[in-house]
């Protein structure tokens, strides 16, 4: 049998970590001992935790260790961190550490030092005594790779307390009531956010433009309160479709009917703004002359758009690079505090990948999977809002207006 002491510290009895700190282990097949609680008796305390582990193997025990590393458990007598060199670029040694989304430092010359650019599934490098989040492509040979567990310090970060305000929860289907409330509230935090200097991403599929929630998207740009939209060409294309001819996808939006021959007019409007040179030359020349691209560039909004195999066209500004469209997403998100995802699960899923824990989540969409599927790939910060992407913007733009 091999034991290890390991601490962890915050907000653990209300974020309910200190009860998934002892279930992981009893799970585990190890074992714990308690040897020391120390419960923050006001709200912007802290408890701290000192627990024996025990297991009947050392790679029990390191196995152990990385799954409570999740939940800010570090081992009391730290090591300095374990470094190996890569030996070929693009490619990490074997037992690199892959990161969560949460905070994390590690033990580098007798003191905690803490990784930038943090995000999940990526490689901790060490360069000149800085530390630093790097996707596995990004490693070049002769870099220093954090290996292993020893020397690692993960801090779960408190937003999860803000939580229960909401007063929702995300695998649960909402009634209109309910979703009022949770838009008052969403429409609360952008203020706060805004008034703080803060930005504000959405993340947005072609549903928005479908429901009819172009014109309220549009009314949040004119307000201030979109900084950044990322999305796929579908968006795009949809929304310069029904600039152009009332329809999307073949659907006349007044009446819910479908055109005759509506299903080409996607493909006449990709085709006027490659005529045009591009989105942006379109509204300059006033071939665009409404909807959430002509919005985003009368306004300033940086948008990114990244492609896909499936793209019809593509506009001319869709990146089908997926590599550059990767790091230009992710270039984009660095300094958000809050992201807003619009039906869009595949983008959602991706962006989500890219953000740390601190970055406050929303999803909204019809389908509840969606919803819950962020925090199930990781994205715990995540709070969801099953409804009409059309509704929620609608009640979204009324409430920031008034």
């Amino acid at each position: 049998m091999v034991s290890e002491t390991v601490e962890a510290q915050g907000h653990l009895i209300d974020t309910g970590n200190f009860q998934s700190i002892l279930t992981t282990v009893v799970e585990h097949g190890s074992e714990y001992e308690i040897l020391h609680f120390d419960v923050g008796r006001k709200n912007e305390e802290g408890s701290h935790l000192s627990l024996r582990l025990t297991s009947d193997t050392p790679a029990r025990l390191e196995d152990l260790l990385a799954r409570l590393s999740v939940f800010g458990c570090y081992v009391k007598d730290t090591p300095a961190v374990l470094l190996r060199t890569a030996d070929l670029d693009g490619a990490a040694p074997e037992d690199f550490y892959s990161t969560t989304n949460h905070r994390t430092s590690v033990f580098l010359g007798g003191a905690w030092v803490t990784a930038a650019d943090q995000r999940m599934d990526a490689v901790l490098i060490v360069r000149d005594g800085a530390v630093a989040c790097r996707k596995l492509r990004d490693i070049k040979r002769g870099d220093q790779v954090v290996c292993g567990m020893q020397g690692v310090r993960v801090s779960p970060d408190v937003q999860q307390r803000d939580k229960p305000s909401f007063g929702f929860m995300s695998n649960e289907v909402s009634s209109e009531r309910r979703v009022e409330t949770v838009v008052g509230k969403v429409a609360d935090m952008m203020r706060q956010v805004k008034a703080a200097g803060g930005r504000i991403a959405f993340v947005a599929g072609p549903v928005v433009v479908h429901t009819g929630g172009s014109q309220y998207f549009c009314d949040l740009i004119r307000l201030g309160y979109v900084d950044l939209l990322l999305s796929g060409n579908a968006l795009a294309v949809h929304d310069i479709e029904v600039a152009l001819s009332g329809t999307s996808l073949g659907i006349d939006l007044g009446s819910g009917h479908p055109v005759e021959h509506g299903h080409r007019n996607h493909m006449r409007a990709i085709n006027a703004v490659r005529r045009a040179g591009g989105i942006g030359a379109a509204v300059k020349s006033g071939v665009l002359a409404t909807g959430i691209m002509h919005a985003c560039h009368t306004h300033n909004v940086t948008y990114i758009l990244a492609g896909s195999i499936r793209d019809d066209g593509p506009l001319p500004e869709t990146m089908m690079d997926l590599t550059a469209a990767q790091d230009a997403y992710g270039k984009a998100l660095a300094g958000v505090d809050v992201v807003v995802m619009l039906s869009s699960m595949l983008h959602s899923i991706g962006v989500g990948n890219m953000l740390p824990s601190w970055v406050k989540v929303i999803c909204v969409d019809i389908n509840p999977a969606v919803v819950t599927k962020l925090s199930d790939r990781g994205s715990a910060q995540t709070v969801g809002v099953v409804t009409d992407v059309g509704l929620f913007l609608h009640q979204l733009a009324e409430r920031l207006r008034t």
